[in-house]
């Protein structure tokens, strides 16, 4: 058990030793603090330096990573192993950016053959959509993609997809469709045309509720258009492992991407699901994604523990959640293409870690995932610093930090550089009573005046945070950083002894959905509910027509 081993009792002591230790006393009696805590990787600049840790806190992590085998469960993710232990399955999405090309295994069959395979079908088909040869039903070319699905077969790819807009393909535009309320469907299709718009229906069972149903609505608006049943071949592709249900759909066979069980859905970028990221900045750069990638895996697998970066970011993690109580962490990308990556790592960390069960089947009695949330700097700022600041909660923060810009704009750069830098040091050093109050002085202010203001101004500091430097938001780069987030995951899923590759939190409101949508679209007698939702149904019974309501309605129908 977690709890019981040496280092965790060794890290528990140490934490009463150490947790009132203020971190500008640490800076200030260690001038070489940042260079012993940060990491080189590439271009990529990891600074843990303000985080509350002594060299003694880093040594006792990696001894707790050691005593729960997590160089055994690194070597056998790589190897192929059923590391999904609820569904007996690999987890093997580094295979899908191995560009070394050596084997890698599942069930004892090399998967690289197939994987090539199907980098080799995207390249064929990403090219003859950006050259021209592949066209719509009415001989026009592709001018617009619409990317249709859900949690990973859209997280993922609209967060690639935005961060590198500056390498997108002239006269190709990529949109992305996952909720199932109709307003995001329409809002798309406003504008496009069927003509030269073509359709990426992405589920790997393709049995997905919300994906299928806007897949239908999109082929209904494409066909009324297009007319006939035939032209769907042009403008509509699947990403799934489901060769008959995407038969059943409508899409010819000949047209479906192709992706494997061993891959999660979180996971899945990498894949054909990633089709539209390749068809918005072309293969190359998609392959420069998987290169980036490539390496850090590369990374993970050899550096030892004080040196491996997501290691010590997935010790960081466990250090302030298990030890100082942090319920979440805060992810502040100071880069506006870098908006959507919060949101996809909520999913990658809370759909991973989220979990109260080890793979033994024993309820955890340790604290588990975090909250993870975030909003691009200087944005974030103006929001929820303050309670960074000075709220009651300890938040972590992971600041992402391009160096260069790929746009001239004045000296914006510059200011949202320093606006970065500011914030990291003023979350680690706070302003004490003593420089408030000369601070008040200064600006002419009577006593009275700074008795009432000076606990208002205090901050106490002491708040943690990493900032990840680098030189300009490229593919590379950026298949570094997510992968580098994957195996944090991965290595804190480990130590807390839960599966980080199962997601069953999703299945119960799922099935709960589908029988209560049965009873919205139905007059019969409600199966049993409790009293708020048996209520909530009839009231929304009560609504004539909830396709387009009829009152206040200037939606489109």
């Amino acid at each position: 058990m977690l709890t019981q081993t040496r280092a965790w009792q060794r890290l528990q002591e140490h934490h009463r030793q150490v947790s009132g230790s203020h971190m500008r006393d640490l800076f200030d009696r260690d001038d070489r603090r940042m260079q012993r805590f940060s990491l080189q990787f590439e271009d990529l600049l990891f600074d843990f330096s303000k985080n509350r840790i002594t060299d003694q806190t880093l040594e006792l992590l990696c001894d707790l990573a050691r005593e729960c085998g997590l160089a055994d469960r690194i070597e056998g993710m790589f190897a192929g192993e059923a590391v999904n232990c609820t569904e007996g399955r690999a987890a093997l999405h580094v295979a899908l950016r191995n560009r070394s090309n050596r084997p890698m295994k599942v069930d004892g069959e090399d998967v690289m053959p197939a994987v090539n395979a199907v980098l080799t079908q995207m390249r064929s088909f990403v090219e003859g959509v950006h050259s021209g040869a592949w066209r719509g039903f009415s001989g026009e070319r592709i001018r617009d993609v619409v990317n249709i699905g859900i949690g990973g077969s859209d997280l993922g790819p609209r967060m690639i997809v935005q961060a590198l807009t500056p390498y997108h393909h002239s006269g190709l535009k990529v949109h992305f469709v996952s909720n199932i309320d109709p307003a995001d469907l329409l809002d798309t299709l406003a504008g496009l045309r069927p003509e030269t718009t073509l359709f990426l229906v992405a589920s790997k069972t393709f049995g997905t509720q919300e994906t299928l149903a806007n897949a239908h609505a999109a082929k209904d608006w494409f066909l009324r258009c297009a007319g006939d049943q035939q032209h769907v071949a042009r403008h509509f592709v699947a990403i799934s492992t489901h060769r008959q249900r995407v038969r059943d759909f409508g899409i010819d066979p000949e047209n479906m991407f192709t992706f494997w069980d061993w891959v999660g859905g979180r996971y899945s970028l990498w894949s054909a699901i990633g089709l539209s990221i390749a068809l918005a900045v072309g293969m190359q750069r998609f392959e420069e994604l998987l290169a980036g990638a490539h390496a850090v895996d590369e990374h993970f697998r050899s550096a030892p523990f004080e040196k491996n970066l997501p290691v010590v970011m997935a010790l960081l993690g466990i250090w302030y959640i298990n030890f100082f109580g942090a319920a979440s962490h805060a992810i502040v990308p100071y880069a506006q293409h870098l908006q959507r990556l919060p949101a996809y790592l909520q999913q990658a960390d809370m759909e991973s870690n989220g979990k109260t069960t080890t793979c033994e089947g024993r309820a955890v009695s340790w604290d588990t995932g975090p909250v993870v949330w975030g909003e691009p700097g200087t944005n974030g700022q103006h929001a929820f610093f303050q309670l960074l600041h000075q709220g009651s909660r300890l938040v972590p923060v992971d600041f992402l930090l391009p160096a260069c810009s790929h746009y001239a704009l004045g000296a914006h750069q510059d200011m949202l550089l320093a606006n970065c830098l500011a914030q990291a040091e003023a979350l680690m050093r706070g302003r004490t009573e003593d420089e408030v109050r000369r601070q008040l002085r200064e600006e002419g202010l009577g006593t009275a005046e700074i008795e009432r203001l000076a606990p208002h101004r205090v901050f106490p500091g002491n708040r943690p945070s990493n900032l990840f430097m680098f030189g300009k938001l490229a593919p590379r780069t950026l298949g570094s950083l997510v992968a580098l987030y994957e195996h944090k995951i991965y290595v804190q899923g480990v130590l807390w002894g839960v599966n980080s590759f199962d997601q069953w939190g999703v299945e119960l409101g799922k099935k709960l959905a589908d029988t209560i949508l049965s009873e919205l679209q139905g007059e019969g007698d409600l199966r049993e509910h409790d009293s708020s939702t048996t209520a909530l149904i009839h009231r929304v019974r009560c609504f004539p027509r909830r396709s387009g309501c009829q009152s206040g309605d200037s939606g489109q129908q």
